[in-house]
Formats: C-alpha cells, sequence, structure tokens
C-alpha cells in the first residue's frame, strides 16, 4: 500500500493506472519528447523552389498583408506627393520582399538609404529633407549578421542586436545602426538562448513541415497507386516447379508477351484451358478523404484557411466559408498593425520628409481593410445607420431630440467617410461646408435681407423720399470663412472683416428707383475659373482677389446706364482680402473654391473714402 502512495504522489495530479501502467515510467507514451526541428538554409530554399505547399504558406501571409497596402490621411497635395514617394521608392514590393524572405529564412530587414556615409551611427529622421531617401534595400539575414543584444533597458532596442554587420560585394563588412533597418522576423522565438540565429527568428516553415511532409507523402503514394490501380492474376499448373528450367522461363515470357499482345489489339486474351485468369481493381473511394485530412492539418499547422491555402470551395451544409476568411483577415491585420507598423515607423517617418519636406503631425495611414462589403452589404448598413440617425434626431410631438443635430450631421459624415457609404462625401463637405457651417450661411443671408416692413409705410417712403442721392452698391460674401480659411493658409493676418463684391460706387446723385434691383438675391459662382491676386488704389494699399462673374458686370453697366457715375476706367470684380501689409503676391495661390454672394445691399456714400 505504501509503494502505491509513494506512486501516487510521484506522478502529482497526473491520470495514473497501474495496470495499464498508463501515467508509470513503462507507459510507451512516457518516452515520446519533443526535439529541435532544425532545417538549414539548403532544405528552406529547395522546399520553396520546388513544392507548392511550403511556398504557398510563405507567400500567402505575405502578399496578403501588402495587397491593399495603406490609405494616407492628410491634404491631397500631401498624400499624392507621399503615393509618388512611394512609387519611385517602390516601396510596396520592398516590403513584400522583405516579408516574404522573413517568412522563409526567419528574417530580413529594408536598409534605408540616405547617402550618409557612416551607417554606425543613428539615423535622425528629423533631418531627413525633401528627396531625403536616395534607395531601400532589401537584405536576409544571411548577409546581415547580428551583433551582441543590446541590454541596456533604458534603450529602444533592448533585447535587438546594438548592431548589424552587413557583407558587401567584396567581402567587405559594414556595421549598421538598427535605426537604419526595418527589421522583419518569420515566426519570434521565445528564448534567444534557443535562436539557431541569434538576433532573428525561425523560418515559418519549421513549425509546419512535418506536416507538409506528411501530406506530400501521402498524395505520392496515392500518385503511386494509379499506375496499380487495376492488376491482372494468371494462375498456371506447376508453375514454381518449373521455373528452374531455363527453356520454361523464355517460355513463359514469349507466351504472356503474345497474349498481352492479342488483348491490345482486340480485347481478347487467349490462355490455356488450364490457366485461370483474374482482374482485381484498387479501391480508391476512401482516398480523397485521407488526402484532405492531412490537407487540413496542414492548413491548421499554417494557420491559413484551406479555402484561401488550397483554393476549394467551402465543405458543409450551407456553408460559405466566411466565417474562416474574416478570422484570417483579422489575423493579418493585427499582424500589420502589431508587426508591420512598428517596424515601418521610422522609415514612414522618413518617407513622409522626403515626400513633403517637413513632418506634419496631421498626416498618417490606416492600413486598407482586406474584407470588402458587397454592394448590397453596403447599402444595408447605409440604411441601417440612416434610421438610426432618424429616430436619434427625433421627429416631434412624442420623439424627442437625443442630441444637437449638428453634433449628429458631424458623426454621420464620419460615420459614412470611414466605411466609403457615399463615395466623394469627404470632398464635397469640404466644398459646400458642413451643417453648422450652411446654418450660420443661412443666418448671414437672413440678417442681410431687408426686414419686413408694412406694405403701406413702403409705398409713403416711396412717394416722398424718391430724390436724387449718391449710390454704392454691393453684395457681401456669405461663406466668407471658406476665404478666410483660405487667407490665413496663405499668410494674411488682418482680413478685411465684411468681405465683399462692389458693384456701383457713384459720387453723383442718382435716382435709385431708375437702377432697379438684381433677379437674383443669392448669387453662386462656382469654383475654378480665372482667379488673380492684385493690388488696387494709386497707392496698392487693397490686396485683392480678382474674380469673374457676367451677372456682376452686367449688372454694374445697367447702374452707369441709369446715370451712376463711376471714377475707374473699366469695372472689375473684386473682393478686397486685407488692407496693407508685406505680403508677396507671387507666392499666394489665388482662392480657388465656391464664391456665395448675398443680395444687393444699397446705400448712400459718405465721404470720400468709403470703400473700395
Amino acid at each position: 500500500m505504501g509503494a502505491v502512495i509513494d506512486i501516487a504522489r510521484r506522478f502529482g495530479d497526473s491520470l495514473t493506472n497501474l495496470v495499464s501502467r498508463m501515467g508509470t515510467e513503462r507507459d510507451k507514451a512516457s518516452h515520446s519528447f519533443y526535439g529541435a526541428v532544425l532545417l538549414d538554409d539548403a532544405q528552406l530554399v529547395n522546399s520553396y523552389r520546388g513544392a507548392w505547399l511550403p511556398r504557398k504558406i510563405v507567400d500567402i501571409p505575405a502578399l496578403d498583408s501588402c495587397r491593399n497596402w495603406r490609405n494616407w490621411q492628410g491634404d491631397e497635395d500631401q498624400i499624392e506627393a507621399i503615393e509618388a514617394e512611394e512609387s519611385r521608392l517602390n516601396l510596396r514590393g520592398k516590403v513584400l520582399e522583405a516579408r516574404t524572405k522573413a517568412r522563409l529564412l526567419g528574417g530580413a530587414a529594408i536598409l534605408i538609404g540616405t547617402g550618409e556615409a557612416n551607417l554606425l551611427e543613428p539615423l535622425d529622421d528629423a533631418r531627413i529633407g525633401l528627396g531625403g531617401i536616395k534607395y531601400l534595400t532589401v537584405f536576409t539575414r544571411k548577409h546581415l549578421t547580428a551583433g551582441e543584444i543590446d541590454r541596456d533597458p533604458a534603450s529602444e532596442f533592448y533585447g535587438r542586436p546594438a548592431f548589424y554587420r552587413l557583407t558587401g560585394k567584396d567581402g567587405r563588412q559594414v556595421e549598421v545602426h538598427p535605426s537604419r533597418l526595418a527589421a522583419f522576423q518569420g515566426n519570434a522565438v521565445p528564448d534567444e538562448d534557443f535562436a539557431q540565429y541569434q538576433g532573428w527568428g525561425d523560418s515559418v516553415l519549421v513549425a509546419v513541415m512535418d506536416a507538409i511532409r506528411n501530406a506530400d507523402s501521402t498524395a505520392g503514394n496515392i500518385a503511386s497507386l494509379v499506375f496499380e490501380a487495376k492488376i491482372d492474376i494468371i494462375r498456371l499448373p506447376n508453375f514454381m516447379a518449373n521455373l528452374g528450367d531455363e527453356s520454361y522461363k523464355q517460355k513463359i515470357l514469349e507466351r504472356y508477351t503474345l497474349a498481352n499482345t492479342a488483348k491490345g489489339i482486340n480485347g481478347t486474351l487467349m490462355l490455356d484451358k488450364e490457366e485461370e485468369y483474374e482482374s482485381k481493381s484498387a479501391n480508391f473511394s476512401n482516398l480523397p478523404d485521407v488526402l484532405d485530412r492531412f490537407l487540413q492539418i496542414v492548413s491548421g499547422a499554417a494557420d491559413i484557411p484551406a479555402t484561401r491555402l488550397l483554393g476549394q470551395s467551402p465543405a458543409g451544409l450551407n456553408s460559405t466559408g466566411e466565417a474562416d476568411l474574416r478570422n484570417y483577415y483579422d489575423r493579418i491585420s493585427a499582424m500589420q498593425e502589431i508587426e508591420m507598423t512598428p517596424a515601418l515607423h521610422r522609415l514612414d517617418e522618413c518617407l513622409i520628409r522626403s515626400a513633403v519636406g517637413s513632418r506634419d503631425p496631421g498626416i498618417h495611414y490606416r492600413w486598407a481593410p482586406l474584407w470588402q462589403m458587397t454592394d448590397k452589404e453596403r447599402a444595408d448598413i447605409f440604411k441601417t445607420k440612416a434610421d438610426a440617425a432618424r429616430a436619434i434626431a427625433g421627429s416631434g410631438g412624442m420623439s424627442p431630440q437625443l442630441m444637437p443635430i449638428d453634433a449628429l450631421s458631424d458623426a454621420l459624415v464620419n460615420a459614412f467617410v470611414e466605411d466609403g457609404s457615399l463615395p466623394g462625401l469627404e470632398k464635397a463637405i469640404e466644398e459646400y461646408g458642413k451643417l453648422s457651417e450652411q446654418e450660420e450661411d443661412e443666418d448671414d443671408v437672413a440678417a442681410a435681407l431687408p426686414a419686413p416692413a408694412n406694405t403701406n409705410e413702403q409705398m409713403r417712403l416711396a412717394a416722398n423720399d424718391a430724390a436724387p442721392r449718391t449710390l454704392y452698391v454691393r453684395r457681401d460674401v456669405l461663406n466668407k470663412r471658406d476665404i478666410e480659411r483660405w487667407a490665413r493658409a496663405q499668410g494674411f493676418t488682418d482680413i478685411v472683416p465684411d468681405l465683399h463684391v462692389t458693384i456701383a460706387y457713384s459720387r453723383t446723385a442718382v435716382d435709385w428707383f431708375s437702377v432697379g434691383t438684381s433677379w437674383s438675391e443669392k448669387l453662386d459662382i462656382a469654383a475654378g475659373g480665372p482667379r488673380q491676386m492684385e493690388r488696387l488704389g494709386d497707392d496698392g494699399r487693397y490686396i485683392a482677389l480678382l474674380i469673374t462673374a457676367n451677372e456682376l458686370v452686367w449688372r454694374h453697366r445697367e447702374i452707369v446706364d441709369a446715370g451712376a457715375s463711376w471714377d475707374w476706367p473699366d469695372y472689375q470684380p473684386h473682393i478686397s482680402i486685407q488692407i496693407g501689409g508685406d505680403i508677396d503676391l507671387a507666392q499666394v495661390e489665388p482662392y480657388q473654391g465656391r464664391i456665395v454672394l448675398g443680395p444687393e445691399v444699397f446705400e448712400e456714400v459718405h465721404g470720400v473714402d468709403v470703400r473700395n
């Protein structure tokens, strides 16, 4: 009894059965253990070049992580410059090459070439200027030997090599600082003491090679069985007893060679009456299932769905394979955020400066999603969000409003821009303004319109106060916030507060009623067209934006024809932006956006220098 207790104590809480010897030293399973699976470079490269499963396991995740690439966020000009720089450097192709080689060999890195001679000096991305990245070169761990590991806890590169040795074509070695490399690994090694190559990871094929070999061996054996799918068996009397006679063996060979020839010609096999013939066929009915099981093991070991790895249709009733692909795409997305983004951080900082010339904090990117919704799914999501927004906004009566309409509108715009439900929405919002800005413009229009008055009072004023007077006619800019944003971006600091367009400025008294009014209360001038910055006035104090609008020109001529004076040789519609200031107009890009003008405002000219 004591011996049994000692055995139980020795095996602890594991399951033990002394009768079957399960869990004891005599259990056959107790002698199984995991050993180190080491594959040299020749095995890795040969398997990648000569077998389809290793190649797809290496290539597919690397390709998917770069397939849809990245969506840069920033000003349109900045995005175009960054994408052009990526194209010049072939960054996407370099990252794909580095990812593929890292997965195959356990590690690879992209060298950021800036033209500096001392590669051991840390790379300061703040010093990168326009076109600062000269080239990008991919090296595998075979050419980049990791130096000693950095053990300084305060170092950015703790636990990573403090430097790398790069072997050139002439055998000369150059030491490279890790800040100049965007390094990628295959499978991370949990304990660097067990790493096959210091500073690098393992090939992704190490963990799946046994499963690959089993699947390939099974497929090879099945292929061999095809050649023996049908076997002919012929029984001869005294066959073994007569084999010692050489003439008998010769006659047997000639006999059945002739028999097979006759069978091949007319399908008839001629045999002696005492000979027996039998044909056996191999049964392949269960072999596809066996092979599928081995391939599924490979798929699970590689963490790639069979629909993606093998290109096969989803199996099972009503199965679409979407769940497997979604999980796989989520894994790729996590790989992009956790592995690739940190590895590319310093390279991206240099890329932005090399493309734009400086670092705008507003520039960033998002990885483009791999899973793309169908048109129907987008429409359903759009309808669901719209219905939810309608419920939140409330419809009056028994439906209370849960949040301000402006806040809800801005949130919806962000949501629709993010999911792509309404293509071009972001650009349209920039052109026409947000709901709150539109409401402010409408308030400006309402304020600019004359207040309603009693009709009899208007008739009395018209009959008793129609004497000729000096006349100043203008239209105020309603979307002045758009122009103010442009002006500030161009370096204007003292912007005219009441942006407007002058139509008439008559020091000569004129009958206002003979002048009449414009047919439109609101004038919307489309974006684009001739725009120019000029200094106006005798002393050039007025910095103005010259615009074109035929209606303004016609209206000006109509007022002059009614008797109004105009002190300048011709009429050019313009908006005075700033009075005074040292602004180099050659460096100013004229405003090209939409201009909205309110109704005509009539005033008398007071003094000499009232408005320009």
